[in-house]
């Protein structure tokens, strides 16, 4: 590693065995970034969060979403770009918040991941057997969690390449749909039910928040689930060429599409759909036919519409399974080098991957495929709102860390110049942020559909407290 490397990680006599290689590019870290964000919570569930915010709140629940994102990321761009180290955020957590709670944060990603690679490969599975109805769910379920482990295990370039294409595929269609709904808005493509362009009426057509005030802030933590894999970004600069020119670029440059192609799809949705018939049922395929996508590509009149939109979300699916099992074993592998998980998990392959952490993560995603065996809905939802969680507690850690980061910093008598990337608005930024991931962790625990999630969460963060004082006191 280079010497940016925290002191946390052991030194080794034979460092090509637990280094990784700095294999990614701009692009990779920017497609990574919109490939872990953009996927089913946008083409499934953006019409749920109209149906429960109306138009317009739900707009504002995007733009909310994006801008404590953005806060965040600005934290995680001043400590990545100062460490650029693979598992950055478990690493700035140990240094700067404390060993427990470094601890605590990683084994919480890990889990939000790798709890939801099986119902990722299960719901991809399901939706191509739509196509091919005498196939078994288990033989596709089987392909595509061969691809993906493939994909992790060839080289780091290799992942960041598949990544890429695959993310490609889900930021087109969102562009497409983006510029022909806007073509249908001003009338220039017929679109069904209108005579003339429905240019927003829609979008004040039952008020400007049609439910009230409170579905707004009740539908945050599924707009920033929305936002879940930006903060990738930081788990890559370890393994980025250049770090300290590519990750502030990929930073400034994923935040703002998203947050442009997120409310862009909205408007679009908003002002072309009523907002009583955009929701969906989360997490069963059967929904997919009323899908936003699906009746707004159908009533421009494109033939296939929902067969297109099948082929993107498998991809969004494999995606999002592909960048999880890349996150949650950079993870396990940041873990072993900071000696809190045994050495085995740190070793390498001769292409630089951590093919230990990759198995163990798979593994660890099997219990997630029986969530089409047994409630389905249920286990679906439940996993979501433990992945959205996770994102909390990581998104909290960030930016507390950068707080405690720049206090130390100017403690020691550094100047702000000697920084390579600045957060600005400091201390205002990481406060705020810290606030508002506090505020949409909270909301979980008011949705009773998700409590049993919640309660497990602060279980399994007690646990990741208690494990790690047992074996820090074992050891001394």
């Amino acid at each position: 590693m280079q010497s940016a490397t925290p002191p946390s990680q052991p030194s080794t006599n034979s460092p090509q065995n637990t280094s990784l290689k700095r294999a990614m590019s701009t692009r990779h870290l920017i497609m990574l970034s919109l490939g872990g964000a953009i996927g089913t919570g946008l083409f499934m569930g953006s019409g749920e969060v109209i149906s429960q915010a109306g138009p317009l709140g739900a707009v504002l629940a995007y733009i909310i979403g994006g801008l404590i994102a953005y806060m965040v990321m600005l934290c995680l761009g001043e400590l990545a770009v100062h460490l650029p180290v693979s598992g950055s955020f478990g690493a700035f957590a140990t240094r700067y918040i404390g060993p427990g709670t470094g601890y605590m944060v990683s084994w919480m990603y890990w889990l939000g991941w790798s709890a939801t690679l099986g119902t990722e490969f299960t719901a991809a599975a399901i939706l191509v057997q739509e196509w091919f109805p005498q196939t078994s769910i288990w033989l596709w379920t089987l392909i595509f969690a061969s691809g993906v482990l493939i994909s992790n295990l060839s080289s780091t370039r290799a992942f960041a390449e598949s990544e890429f294409w695959l993310s490609m595929i889900k930021v087109a269609t969102v562009l497409i749909f983006i510029l022909l709904g806007f073509a249908c808005i001003f009338g220039v493509i017929p679109f069904q039910g209108y005579e003339s362009a429905p240019l927003f009426s829609n979008l004040t057509a039952q008020g400007w928040l049609p439910n009230g005030l409170i579905p707004l802030f009740t539908t945050l933590l599924i707009v920033n689930f929305a936002f879940n894999g930006t903060e990738m970004i930081g788990i890559a600069a370890g393994e980025t060429e250049n770090p300290e020119k590519n990750v502030p670029k990929a930073i400034h440059a994923a935040v703002w599409r998203l947050i442009i192609f997120f409310v862009g799809t909205i408007v679009v949705i908003s002002s072309l759909l009523s907002y009583s018939n955009t929701g969906l049922q989360v997490g069963g395929h059967s929904g997919l036919s009323s899908s936003p996508f699906v009746t707004v590509f159908t009533q421009m009149g494109i033939p296939y519409a929902e067969d297109f939109i099948r082929f993107v979300i498998i991809t969004a699916l494999l995606s999002t399974a592909n960048s999880g099992l890349y996150a949650a074993s950079r993870m396990m592998w940041a873990l072993s080098s900071q000696n809190q998980l045994p050495k085995l998990f740190a070793k390498v392959s001769k292409s630089g991957v951590p093919y230990i952490a990759i198995w163990v993560t798979m593994i660890g995603g099997l219990p997630g495929l029986l969530s089409e065996q047994f409630g389905a809905d249920v286990i679906f939802k439940n996993l979501m709102g433990v992945a959205a969680f996770t994102m909390v507690i990581v998104w909290m850690s960030i930016c507390w860390s950068q707080f405690n980061f720049r206090r130390q910093w100017l403690k020691q008598g550094h100047a702000l110049s000697e920084l390579k990337f600045r957060t600005p608005w400091y201390p205002l930024v990481p406060i705020l942020g810290f606030i508002c991931c506090t505020a949409t962790g909270l909301s979980m625990a008011a949705d009773p559909e998700m409590l049993s999630g919640f309660i497990g969460c602060l279980l399994f963060m007690a646990a990741c407290y208690a494990s790690y004082y047992w074996l820090y006191h074992n050891k001394n």
